[in-house]
């Protein structure tokens, strides 16, 4: 058996925020989200989260998840103590128990393998993530023999010059054999100036503690501050534009391009400079996204271009161009081989294919068929002050330019409405509408000096 605890509990003063550090973001996940899919790896038994200030919070933040166990430290007081509130939940487990922080998320899932796997495999008590800082001032110091058995931490402070050498420091993630903890975990003392009981105490009433490395320091670090915040996803950035790169996907200017590693990408993709790609985002081969366009939780199919826009929770089909300054949001759907042009938005509007909407246009609410002409300027007019109504448009209707269509409304196949029309009731098929005043000239209505006639 295997159970998994994420640490919880901590306010995170230094991060200067009503949120608990544990739900700041990073990326399109909270730190403590991160912390879970990368646990979620080892396949765990039981999951546990301690929770403590803004516990309400976390466990909402949390709560579609109903394999967590939650448990309370109603004080903080140390790291030991924090695993000291483990012993009723888990009394009679028998397996081992890895310790997390929620505040570490760059911790990739292969490490924790890597930790639970030699843990098991040289059948320790404990098993302590290690790092090989390049510079480690301020940090205690692991001491091992050459079987990576660990002899003594000791806080920098404490060292001698000749140990402030060792590069070796400890993560703060564990994995030990349950037994072994339980019956250690109420020897913990609190003689310190904290008054804290501190995790690492464990290990002087354990047998076989040894120590694994991490591939990349990195991986250790936490998060306390909005800088190391700042950092951490410098370094995820880093590493997904490397993952997208060596996969086939070209990448122009890659430090100003952003992308969450939540986000897919199909090769021989071409990414220009400030674009940015959010959540849950898929992006088709062969397409060229940007310069300057962000798109968040949306589908583009292959080979479509996406200029100078924005394109939120929606989905576009393949070969279509949109932008320059588009903007398709909520829930859009874009058939294939459309045009979606200048300053032209969508919101909650299906288009089929080659359908086209060229210039200066909002579409709301709207159901448009196949190979569709919206004439620039034209607006679906679907707010009534209190509710919002559809339009519907069949195939191969042009709608001429500067036209308002009056929702609830619906335009059959085959129409022709003229520019300049406001359109308020239904047409049928294969018509022609024209919604607009009869056009007014009055000749000599100025003299030659541009005054007004007084005939």
């Amino acid at each position: 058996m295997l159970a998994i605890v994420v640490l919880a509990a901590g306010k995170g003063t230094r991060m200067k925020s009503d949120l608990p550090k544990v739900l700041q973001q990073l990326g399109s996940r909270s730190l403590i989200q991160r912390v879970l899919d990368t646990a979620s790896v080892v396949t765990p038994d039981r999951k546990l989260v301690i929770v403590g200030y803004g516990g309400a919070q976390v466990r909402e933040s949390l709560g579609t998840d109903r394999s967590i166990e939650f448990v309370e430290q109603a004080q903080q007081l140390g790291t030991g103590h924090a695993i000291q509130q483990l012993l009723p939940h888990l009394e009679g487990f028998v397996g081992d128990l890895v310790v997390l922080t929620g505040d570490t998320p760059l911790l990739r899932p292969e490490t924790v393998q890597s930790l639970v796997a030699v843990h098991q495999q040289r059948r320790a008590a404990a098993t302590v993530l290690t790092a090989q800082l390049p510079d480690p001032t301020g940090y205690g110091r692991v001491f091992c023999n050459q079987n990576d058995e660990i002899e003594g931490i000791i806080e920098h402070r404490d060292c001698n010059e000749a140990q402030r050498q060792n590069r070796r420091v400890s993560s703060g993630v564990y994995c030990f054999r349950w037994q072994d903890l339980a019956e250690a975990l109420p020897k913990l003392t609190n003689n310190n100036a904290q008054k804290e009981y501190y995790l690492t105490e464990i290990f002087d009433y354990l047998d076989l503690v040894i120590a694994v490395d991490a591939d990349d320091y990195e991986e250790s670090f936490g998060i306390n501050d909005r800088i190391q915040l700042a950092h951490a996803d410098e370094v995820l950035q880093v590493r997904t534009r490397a993952k997208w790169m060596k996969a086939g996907v070209t990448m122009i200017l890659p430090s100003t391009i952003t992308i969450d590693d939540t986000v897919e990408i199909d090769p021989n993709a071409i990414l220009e400079p400030q674009t940015h790609l959010r959540g849950d985002t898929k992006i088709g081969s062969g397409c060229r996204i940007g310069p300057g366009s962000m798109i968040t939780n949306s589908s583009i199919g292959a080979d479509c271009q996406v200029l100078f826009s924005v394109i939120e929770d929606s989905q576009v089909g393949s070969s279509c161009r949109v932008g320059p300054y588009a903007h398709i949001r909520g829930q859009a759907v874009v058939g294939d081989r459309c045009r979606i042009g200048n300053f032209v938005e969508l919101k909650k509007a299906t288009l089929g294919d080659r359908t086209n909407a060229s210039h200066l246009s909002y579409l709301g609410d709207a159901t448009i068929g196949s190979q569709v002409n919206i004439g620039a300027g034209t607006i679906t007019a679907n707010y009534d002050g209190k509710h919002k109504h559809q339009t519907i448009i069949g195939d191969r209707t042009k709608v001429g330019s500067n036209s308002v269509l009056v929702a609830p409304i619906s335009i059959g196949q085959n129409v022709n409405v003229g520019a300049g029309s406001v359109v308020t009731e239904d047409v049928a098929a294969n018509a022609l509408v024209i919604g607009r005043t009869r056009q007014v000239v009055k000749p000599d209505y100025y003299d030659r000096s541009g005054e007004r006639n007084s005939k």
